[in-house]
């Protein structure tokens, strides 16, 4: 079905690229190399694919549990934020004690901010559809706010920060490429929830809720705490996310540090049924795309808003065939 699902969209893409006059048979390989043509474009692929993984890891948790979070966009913000603002005013501090300070403090963040939408799902059966959405735009804008305002750069008129300390940066392990240990602490996470969602009794409550809240609650599990648990950690490693952001690749806060990661990490998480441990692999595709788009649009001088349709053509076709794969499947089967 993953596989279906991207081959349609780039056959729907090869389309709109006709019709905008331009040949798909030139605009492709130039994709393709774009993204994996040696070891440069490549570690630039998984530096965009490392925010993805762990977001989509992180929604794939909420998903299980039968929660539509679709927040993880302002978690990252919030991850951002304060791992911005411990980056700067303990820069004097060590490495081996900043780095994970501000890791910690970017995945506490991240989760608090998934815990109010979870609270007040559990306390005011609030739709999370509705919560999350909005809390996006309660972190984008406190975050303009800030590198407009108290946390700008008294230097310069940029919407950004100053830069965090550099015994915050994360180490690099692929010279002379940007690849950053960030990467392998994306690995790891994806992992672990893995293993959390498919290899604990807290994982099996966290699924059994999802497919039945009403007769997990009759079976004695407490249905409030797993909403509560899921959507902390969702949130913690969306949270992680942004932190890795800022102290792996940016070294500040700018107004608009993600490009859409929390919305990609959704295609990225259904694409692979919601499964923790393979959304490396789906991160790494849409990190690829990502990447390629970008060489298409550099060489073929491809309009940005092309490019952005053709991404956005990949993703409603992953979340599609996602949504309406049973159907699908017995559609391929009755004939």
């Amino acid at each position: 079905m993953p596989v279906i699902a991207i081959v349609v969209a780039l056959l729907v893409s090869a389309v709109v690229l006709l019709v905008a006059g331009y040949d798909p048979l030139e605009a492709y390989p130039i994709m393709w190399k774009g993204a994996f043509s040696d070891q440069r474009t490549f570690s630039e692929v998984l530096l965009k694919a490392t925010p993805l993984i762990l977001l989509g890891a992180g929604l794939s948790l909420t998903f299980r549990c039968g929660i539509v979070n679709l927040g993880a966009e302002g978690q990252f913000y919030a991850g951002s934020v304060v791992a911005t603002l411990i980056g700067i005013n303990f820069a004097n501090l060590p490495s081996y004690l900043l780095i994970p300070l501000v890791l910690l403090g970017g995945a506490l963040s991240g989760a608090l901010w998934a815990m109010l939408a979870g609270y007040l799902k559990v306390r005011f059966n609030a739709s999370e559809v509705v919560t999350t959405i909005m809390l996006n735009y309660v972190a984008i804008i406190f975050t303009g706010y800030l590198v407009t305002g108290p946390m700008q750069e008294s230097k310069v008129g940029f919407p950004q920060t100053a830069q965090i300390g550099e015994a915050a940066w994360l180490p690099r392990f692929l010279p002379p490429t940007r690849l950053h240990i960030g990467f392998l602490i994306a690995l790891l996470v994806a992992l672990l929830i893995y293993i959390l969602l498919f290899k604990t009794s807290t994982g099996y409550g966290i699924r059994a809720v999802g497919i039945n809240a009403e007769a997990a609650r009759y079976a004695g599990i407490n249905v409030r705490r797993n909403i509560l648990l899921a959507m902390a950690i969702s949130g913690g490693a969306a949270g992680l996310g942004g932190a890795i952001e800022v102290t792996g690749l940016t070294y500040r806060l700018f107004q608009m540090i993600s490009p859409g990661y929390g919305f990609d990490a959704i295609a990225v998480s259904l694409l692979v049924n919601n499964n923790p441990i393979a959304t490396v692999l789906s991160g790494i595709l849409f990190g690829a795309l990502r990447s390629g788009s970008e060489m298409m649009q550099m060489n073929l001088k491809v309009p940005s808003v092309l490019v952005s349709a053709i991404q956005g053509i990949v993703i409603l076709s992953v979340v599609a065939f996602s949504v309406y794969r049973d159907k699908i499947l017995k559609w391929f089967t009755e004939r």
